[in-house]
């Protein structure tokens, strides 16, 4: 059940992006594309690695999604400042 749950976040988390930029195109308003990309990037790949912990992967998978997340934050975050 817990694994199930995980995995429609994971679904929904990869549905928004292209929801939310078609959004964007239509109307004009909504969230920048680019950041929202890192951030939901950043959030998918927490989910991945959960999910893979869960499902009894190896640690070198999990270690993997976790990195994706961390390059995924340090981009957004990188992004973030130079605008600040």
């Amino acid at each position: 059940m817990t694994a199930a749950i995980v995995d429609l976040a994971l679904v929904l988390a990869l549905l928004e992006a292209p929801a939310l930029a078609m959004w964007r195109r239509a109307t004009g308003s909504g969230p920048a594309v680019a950041p929202l990309v890192a951030n939901l990037a950043s959030g998918a790949c927490l989910l991945a690695g959960l999910r893979l912990a869960l499902g009894g992967a190896s640690g070198l998978w999990v270690a993997l999604a976790l990195t994706g997340a961390l390059l995924a934050h340090l981009a957004d975050l990188t992004r973030r400042w130079r605008r600040g």
